[in-house]
């Protein structure tokens, strides 16, 4: 039945008079039509407006909300637009946030030549051809999936309705906003690159013809070949007429540091926002694209934005053993938010810094999220001084040292300051005891295990140490408060079960301070790949280590050292075993999923066993590095979702995790892993 056969029965969007039989047939109507509609207009022939098909779409949604149509990939219930895969992988790229870093990884990769081009700040689209010929525009979404929003790309300027060849491929850049434009007629957005997000999803398209697209990778379906180096790409897409990154070449990674200071001294100058250099290997080698971090490739960063206030008071958070300070300052905003807090790290920064009440201080944001005191900012006027108060020493109160704490506030004993850290030295400190148990149920998800009874059998005495946990009885945990015998036999079932843990997690969940997951992935990676090895590893080896540095390799080091009683508990009680290294080539390895939610073909331990077994990792909760967010409804506002998007990580539902399991090159072909927002793009003057 088409839009003629739906007219002779009802106009769109006109609701049924009842439920019943009429109401199942109507619903069975509409949903054909809109998967015919989603067809013809995937196909670039649309028979229908977009208004049309959305009051369909209401009007199904009203009589029958669980229909599988209104879940399937191919439009989305919250703004109308149709969903489209990606073809090109979007994975993540390392960073680089200053030349010492960026060093380091020229060190590694050691590329052939250095292909440098600028980083836009905009919003990726990629532009998927048929045959020579435009078929769809896709948003950069979850990473595996996007907004088609072929009909407002169409008005954008330099999206190209057809090629001069039979292309059959994707073509990815960035959306953009100019400068001018953004002043002359979107002056009351925060900047250009959230004026542009918000257009290019306009329904009526309104605004469209404002936006510009740069160009700067493509791929043919099935022929990684294409191209041989990016050099190459890049010419080829300036011949079919797109509007492509300004690119340099150069030789050696000081080269690249001296052109990033150049083109930031210069970059308010330029026609579009960037906010750094994207550099890659020229030799363009697609499977390391497909990965969730591809390596030949990195984000060279300008220096944050900068802010200037006045540290007024400094708190000391504490968190298991150690005690970090935070600087207290006047409210300045920065980045888009009102900073009043700032991280000072460790008691060395703030004797480097010669940091005193009332001083001057210069904020930045670390990753544009996390606020740190960067240094002194004297001689710098601070907007919005308070008349009366000092900018630095002088002012009642102000220019005093700052005073550490001394003592353990838990066991009272003398605070040990390590320079880079100011800590509780007491193994037997009860803050460190009960921190390294919360520490170990949250990796290994025990949830039934809750704060509060944790809390009360460690008052008890009853926990101290993690091999504790798996002597625990039924019987006793009946008799804590509103336990029963039930929960207290599912609480022990759960910590009961057996799990086969990697390396990485094993180690995670022990507590040292300041390692993660994501380092001991660098550290299996880098060979230490079983307990014994690990053990046997000497500081300065770990610190050779890709990412680590003597102080973190000293406190794994020290952290096996002190733990060695506490590793032999636990594998002793049979219940957590090691997981054998992943070999070299698993199909998952470098690739991370989180679980949130109820998944309805498995449990979430059984998820993350299937994960593991293909050499991916599962991880606790929501972090930076993480490839993909699985949960059962990816359109929820929980907690996790709204943090995997604000991070650019893509949240996938239990069937598309069930597709990447299936075929695990999906997860790379989906570009699995959180984009650096910006691309590969270039600018005006050099790129039109």
């Amino acid at each position: 039945m088409r839009k003629d056969q739906l007219q002779g029965e009802r106009a769109p969007g006109k609701n049924p008079s009842g439920g019943g039989a009429a109401g199942e047939s109507r619903a069975a109507v509409l949903e054909d039509l809109i998967r015919s509609y989603q067809a013809s207009y995937y196909n670039g022939e649309g028979e229908i407006s977009d208004g049309e098909f959305d009051l369909l779409w209401a009007e199904l949604r009203a009589l029958k909300p669980d229909s599988p149509v209104l879940r399937q990939v191919g439009a989305d219930a919250v703004d109308g637009f149709p969903k489209a895969r990606h073809l090109i992988p979007m994975g993540s790229q390392d960073k680089a946030a200053n030349p010492e870093e960026f060093r380091a990884w020229a060190e590694k990769v050691a590329p052939a030549a250095m292909v440098v081009q600028y980083k836009l700040d905009g919003a990726s689209l990629e532009l998927q051809y048929e045959g020579g010929k435009l078929r769809r525009a896709v948003t950069r979404g979850d990473g595996l999936i996007g907004d088609e929003i072929t009909r407002n790309a169409r008005r954008m300027e330099g999206v190209r309705e057809e090629l001069d060849l039979p292309f059959t491929g994707g073509v990815r850049g960035e959306v953009v906003m100019r400068r001018e434009v953004w002043r002359e007629k979107y002056g009351g957005k925060a900047n250009c690159r959230n004026a542009a997000n918000g257009i290019m999803r306009r329904k009526d398209g309104e605004g469209c013809e404002d936006l510009t697209l740069i160009v700067y990778d493509a791929a043919a379906s099935g022929d990684d070949s294409f191209f041989k180096d990016e050099i190459e790409k890049l010419a080829w897409l300036r011949s079919r007429g797109f509007s492509v990154t300004a690119t340099r070449e150069f030789a050696a990674a000081e080269e690249v540091i001296a052109y990033r200071a150049e083109v930031a001294a210069g970059r308010e100058a330029l026609a579009v926002d960037i906010d750094g250099l994207v550099v890659k290997d020229r030799i363009t080698d697609m499977a390391d694209l497909r990965r969730t971090r591809p390596e030949r490739q990195i984000a060279f960063k300008f220096d944050p934005e900068r802010a200037v206030s006045i540290l007024r008071s400094v708190e000391w958070s504490e968190s298991g053993a150690t005690y970090t300070p935070i600087g207290i300052v006047d409210p300045v905003r920065l980045a888009g938010t009102t900073v009043q807090r700032a991280n000072l790290n460790n008691p060395d920064m703030i004797r480097s810094l010669g940091l005193r009440i009332g001083s001057p201080v210069i904020i930045v944001k670390r990753g544009e999220i996390i606020p740190k005191i960067e240094g002194l900012a004297e001689g710098l006027l601070v907007p919005g001084q308070v008349p009366g108060l000092a900018a630095g020493p002088g002012g009642e109160g102000e220019g005093r040292d700052i005073e550490f704490p001394t003592r353990c506030g838990i066991c009272g004993s003398a605070l040990e300051d390590g320079g880079t850290r100011l800590f509780c030295p007491n193994p037997d400190c009860p803050k460190r005891l009960l921190h390294r148990l919360e520490k170990w149920i949250s990796v290994l998800d025990i949830r039934e295990l809750g704060e509060k009874l944790l809390r009360q059998l460690f008052d008890k005495g009853r926990l101290r140490h993690i091999p504790d946990l798996y002597t625990l009885t039924p019987e006793e945990l009946a008799e804590y408060e509103r336990m029963g015998e039930l929960s207290a036999a599912k609480v022990v079932r759960h910590i009961r079960t057996p799990r086969e843990l990697p390396l990485s997690v094993f180690i995670a969940a022990l507590d040292f301070e300041g390692v993660g997951e994501l380092i001991m992935e660098k550290v299996v990676f880098a060979g230490y790949n079983t307990l014994d090895t690990l053990r046997a590893a000497s500081v300065e080896a770990l610190a050779e280590v890709y990412g680590l540095g003597e102080i973190t390799a000293r406190t794994i080091r020290e952290g096996l050292d002190e733990a060695a009683a506490e590793i032999e508990g636990i594998l002793a009680t049979g219940i957590i075993t090691l997981a054998p290294p992943p070999p070299e080539e698993a199909p998952l390895r470098g690739f991370s999923f989180c679980f949130t939610g109820e998944l309805a073909s498995m449990k979430r331990t059984e998820a993350e066993e299937r994960v593991r077994a293909l050499g991916g990792s599962a991880k606790s909760s929501v972090v930076k590095d993480l490839s993909f967010l699985v949960t059962n409804d990816p359109e929820s506002g929980s907690g996790k979702n709204k943090k995997a998007r604000s991070l650019g990580i893509p949240v996938i539902g239990e069937a598309e995790f069930l597709a990447i399991l299936e075929d695990p090159a999906a997860a790379a072909g989906g570009g699995g892993g959180a984009p650096d927002r910006g691309g590969k793009s270039g600018l005006q003057g050099e790129l039109f």
